[in-house]
């Protein structure tokens, strides 16, 4: 019986290969589960940070003068006319 020694290391090599396979998908599950955890807060994070940068537009666009929203610059001479002479 020749092949018995064959068999038995066939065996032997599909068990070690069943019990590690699920040792690995243990471990996949686990990792997933927290990719997905730092996933989650990362993400939270990132909407708080932009949250808060829409508050400080908000609020540095309540700053701004009246005229300065409605789009009119704030050029002093536009107030005052002209600053050339006109002596021909």
């Amino acid at each position: 019986m020749p092949y018995l020694p064959t068999l038995l290391l066939v065996a032997f090599g599909v068990i070690v290969l069943v019990v590690v396979g699920f040792r690995v998908i243990g471990s996949l599950r686990r990792f997933r589960a927290a990719s997905t955890l730092v996933g989650d807060r990362v993400g939270d994070g990132a909407g708080l940070l932009r949250a808060r940068l829409a508050a400080l537009g908000v609020a540095v666009a309540e700053r701004r003068p009246e005229r300065a929203r409605q789009g009119e610059p704030r050029v002093p001479s536009v107030d005052r006319g002209r600053q050339e002479d006109h002596r021909g």
